[in-house]
């Protein structure tokens, strides 16, 4: 194998999720770089792999990125793996691959398992989407960030623990228009696999109803936001910053000529911005 940190994606729950590719480079890496050894050593038994492991998770990534630069740099080949899916991608390894970068070695991704992608594919919701990963977990910071992902014309993906998912799901229901839709996926490509599809509105509900609906890990689809008078979201961030420095009756009249779009439903919106 060439001298690289290659980015290796494993399965999210069914062990046999896992590309021929992966299992290759695994078997040929000098040194596995995992989130939890235990984990990993599960899956690395079960397709006969023995290598050297080295821990890279939140609390040491910083360290772990040194030491894994000092093998590159003696000509070693490593793998990044995650407990599930793919690494960095709400999970650590992306200050890894940074400094992986800015030392001037190659880093080489290997597509396969994401959860989001799964869970996106099997909910039919059309369009464009949004990964924000996991909302904050204090409840003001975590209401605050659905605030700012309100106007963002497209599904909306998160992650979320079974421990804080009734508090989340709540906060959505209560902060997003009742007119969207929800996807509930937990415990994707496992033995108790469910992905149900929903109004948002009844969401809450849905979890209380069976305390078995609260289990596992999560992923959340939100639909995207209703069309508002023919505003969509470009046109209404252009409005809120012409508002922050005009008054109503310019700032409509620009962000019109900018825009294209009707100054009477501008005009509208403006209003009820201010309002």
């Amino acid at each position: 194998m060439k001298t690289a940190l290659f980015i290796v994606a494993t399965p999210i729950g069914n062990l046999g999720d896992i590309t021929l590719r992966a299992l290759e480079t695994l078997r040929a890496a000098d040194t596995i770089a995992c989130e939890d050894t235990r984990h990993a050593r599960r899956l690395l038994d079960r397709h006969g792999i023995r290598a050297d492991l080295c821990a890279v998770h939140a609390h040491n990534e910083q360290a772990a990125a040194e030491r894994l630069i000092g093998l590159l740099a003696a000509g070693k080949s490593v793998a990044l793996i995650s407990d599930a899916g793919t690494p960095a991608v709400s999970d650590p390894g992306a200050r890894v691959v940074a400094a992986v970068r800015r030392a001037g070695f190659a880093v080489t991704p290997l597509p396969g398992p994401n959860a989001a992608i799964a869970a996106l594919s099997a909910a039919g919701l059309d369009g464009p989407f949004y990964f924000a990963g996991f909302l904050p977990a204090k409840v003001g910071a975590r209401r605050t960030a659905i605030d700012a992902l309100k106007g963002i014309a497209a599904t909306l993906a998160f992650y979320e623990a079974p421990h804080r998912v009734e508090a989340t799901v709540a906060d959505l229901a209560a902060r997003l228009e009742p007119a969207r839709e929800i996807v509930i996926a937990r415990e994707l490509t496992k033995l108790f696999e469910e992905i149900v599809r929903l109004p948002l509105p009844d969401a809450p509900a849905w979890l209380a109803a069976d305390e078995n609906r609260r289990r596992g890990e999560f992923v959340l689809l939100v639909s995207a936001p209703p069309p508002r008078e023919g505003i969509d979201a470009e046109a209404e961030r252009i409005l809120t910053l012409l508002l922050a420095e005009l008054p109503v009756k310019p700032a409509t009249t620009l962000a019109s000529e900018i825009t294209g779009l009707s100054k009477n439903d501008l005009y509208r919106r403006a209003l009820a911005l201010k309002g």
